[in-house]
């Protein structure tokens, strides 16, 4: 069926069908077009059913044997083989196919020049030996004179023989089997990559619920039950048993250590939420909790111990190694001391919940967050199947905290409610659009594409040379045309496994995460959360179905890595952000010493306030007692004069009526007055004008 291009209103197609059938009626005109029409139209057809339904490679026969004769020659014997475009290429007899001057040909061909002779090599070469399809025209006619207005030609071919032709290559070959697995990977993209954005997404899956329930239930109790206080037996008694001695635990031991000390902590932790009379009340029905000061001693000489560990060798994993120092560092700042610690509630909330988040954990996390959201918007650009045509647009839109450089080991800076919800509202959005991207990842698979066809070369077998000599041929990895097609072909009995998945998984609502629900008062009921030092097993339906895409089973083909570009954060730029973190914090240290500095400044003017006003009236006096003295000698006495002369004269003040002067002296000069002016030239620094 042919249809114009058009607007495709009411489901029409828009585009010319591929296939166009002719069409016979009473009275028609018959030419050669609407003959060659129909054998194109069966034509097509059948290489159409050949490439989808059957897909390339060797139907039967067409094995490759040495020659007896020996030399550069093997023997290729009759069989059957289709090509990626649907071609038939049928070898009827036994071909006897010279090796070597294929060879001699190819390098010819690549080369664009002639070369030595291949028995010149030293050594072994390996190469491939292809069939491929080919048509040649044969039998040629003259036509008949016709009322056309071009002369006719001359004979033409009124037959197409189909035929083959043997070529060797050299190098890599190209495998048209399909895979589920590789499509899978196409869309992941790196592998480390996504397992790094999974894994992190899986830890902060432990964390959500706990996250909302401390943010939600600030000033509430957290409910002590009776596998609490069987947490808080247990764990006392074992670290009353293990936790003594000197020195850090042996590696080995330390991730057993560190789980009993994240349970007790736990339990002491939500015991610390009570008031006193609640605190009373659990001590009279878990009669253990009257040791919850042992109970805190321990737990210090756990974490003293825990803290010389070497870290590396008992914690491999980087992701579970940051969650135990978050334990020892949080039990350390807020269950050890007397009462935990009253400043740190959504601190103390969480340990309780066994879900310690310490100031560097929490830096740890606002970076997860931003990885998977990197890699989510990347693979949603370049992943070639998308199916939740929304979810780029949610990922984009994820309020995710700002990168910042790793706090100091140990500290124990508080966080907010504001910073806390905002973990959490990005945790719970992105951790539904991973596993929202992942599922329709793997469903996807369930469709294998159509295969490249510009590849038509049939692969029949290995053909080793030694000089001119074939010494080895090997038959067995070549593509093989198998019931189902090679879509379908090698991972046929995973098919119906698959379906059954698909159908609890695929082509269901969205997933979407639910806030844990808090009663409206009384104390809050939050489980423990089990199993968040331990390994961290993959289970469900969506596992289990990455596991058969993954998983390469006996006699597959195994998926084809994918070769990209990952594209990173520059250096550059990740230091330019350290420093504008580095900066906002000396920013802050600035503006509150500049606001100690106001404070100061605004004392000490309240000081020279005072001076002042105190300032004339101690000044006066003293300043008549100065302008009264006399002024010093301007020079040293000559030699010849008399010493008598070079003493200091008495000091004389003002002459009065009742005292005159002697008349043997030479009178005195007057006494220089010294003024506020002369003070200041004498103290003028030289080359300054008066």
């Amino acid at each position: 069926m042919r249809t114009d291009c058009g607007c495709g209103c009411g489901g029409d197609a828009t585009r010319t069908s591929a296939f166009v059938r002719p069409r016979f009626f009473a009275g028609q005109l018959l030419t050669e077009d609407d003959l060659s029409l129909l054998v194109d139209y069966m034509t097509a057809k059948d290489r159409l059913h050949n490439r989808s339904l059957s897909g390339p490679g060797v139907v039967c026969g067409l094995g490759v044997t040495c020659d007896p004769c020996g030399g550069g020659t093997v023997v290729v014997h009759p069989g059957h083989a289709l090509d990626s475009a649907g071609n038939d290429i049928v070898v009827s007899c036994t071909e006897q196919v010279d090796v070597r001057a294929l060879v001699q040909e190819q390098r010819v061909d690549a080369l664009g020049v002639d070369c030595k002779e291949p028995c010149d090599d030293d050594g072994k070469r390996r190469y491939g030996l292809f069939v491929r399809y080919r048509e040649l025209p044969v039998e040629p006619v003259a036509p008949y004179a016709t009322e056309e207005p071009c002369p006719s030609p001359g004979c033409v071919p009124s037959r197409v023989q189909e035929g083959y032709q043997f070529l060797v290559k050299c190098g890599d070959f190209e495998d048209h089997r399909h895979n589920p697995g590789t499509q899978l990977l196409a869309a992941l993209g790196n592998l480390c990559r996504a397992d790094q954005a999974r894994s992190r997404d899986r830890r902060l899956g432990f964390y959500l619920d706990a996250l909302f329930a401390a943010s939600a239930g600030t000033g509430r109790t957290f409910r002590f039950e009776a596998t609490d206080a069987k947490r808080f037996a247990t764990g006392l008694a074992w670290l009353r048993e293990n936790a003594g001695g000197d020195g850090a635990p042996p590696a080995s031991a330390a991730p057993e250590m560190t789980e009993h000390v994240r349970a007790l902590a736990s339990a002491v932790a939500r015991f610390d939420t009570y008031d006193r009379s609640g605190q009373a009340r659990l001590t009279e029905d878990y009669p253990d909790l009257k040791f919850v000061q042992d109970a805190r001693n321990e737990l210090g000489t756990a974490c003293d111990r825990l803290r010389d560990i070497d870290w590396e060798a008992a914690w491999p994993d980087p992701l579970r190694r940051s969650l135990a120092r978050a334990v020892v560092d949080e039990t350390t700042a807020r269950v050890v001391r007397q009462g935990g610690d009253p400043d740190a509630p959504l601190e103390v909330r969480l340990v309780a919940q066994g879900t310690p988040l310490s100031h560097a954990l929490r830096v740890e996390f606002g970076a997860d967050l931003s990885l998977i959201r990197d890699w989510l918007l990347d693979r949603l650009e370049q992943s070639p199947g998308v199916t939740d045509c929304a979810l780029r647009s949610k990922v984009a839109a994820v309020d995710v905290p700002p990168l910042l450089p790793p706090p100091p080991e140990g500290s124990t800076e508080r966080t907010t409610i504001a910073g806390l919800q905002q973990i959490a509202e990005a945790a719970a959005k992105l951790t539904v659009a991973v596993r929202r991207f992942v599922t329709d990842a793997a469903c996807a698979t369930l469709n294998p594409p159509c295969g490249d066809s510009t590849d038509t070369d049939v692969l029949l077998a290995y053909v080793e040379l030694h000089g001119c000599d074939v010494v080895r041929i090997c038959s067995a990895t070549r593509e093989q045309v198998l019931p189902g097609g090679s879509a379908y072909g090698e991972w046929l009995p995973k098919l119906y496994r698959l379906r059954e998945l698909a159908e609890r998984l695929c082509c269901k609502p969205p997933p979407c995460h639910r806030k844990p629900e808090l009663p409206s008062q009384g104390p809050v009921p939050r489980p423990y959360a089990e199993g968040l030092l331990d390994d961290w097993p993959r289970t469900g339906d969506l596992e289990r179905m990455l596991s058969l895409l993954l998983t390469q089973a006996p006699g597959e083909t195994p998926p084809k890595a994918l070769h990209e570009q990952v594209y990173t954060t520059p250096s550059e730029v990740t230091d330019s952000m350290q420093e504008l973190a580095m900066l906002r914090t000396q920013v802050a240290d600035l503006t509150a010493a500049l606001e100690g500095l106001r404070t100061q400044l605004g004392s000490a003017q309240q000081q020279v306030s005072q001076v002042a006003e105190q300032l004339p009236e101690r000044l006066g006096p003293r300043l008549e007692e100065l302008e009264g003295a006399p002024a010093p000698r301007s020079a040293d006495p000559e030699p010849d004069q008399p010493a008598a002369s070079a003493e200091p004269a008495e000091p004389a003040g003002p002459s009065t009526p009742d005292q005159p002067p002697e008349s043997d002296q030479a009178p005195a000069k007057p006494p220089v007055k010294r003024t506020r002016s002369s003070r200041t030239s004498r103290n003028r620094k030289p080359g300054e004008t008066p």
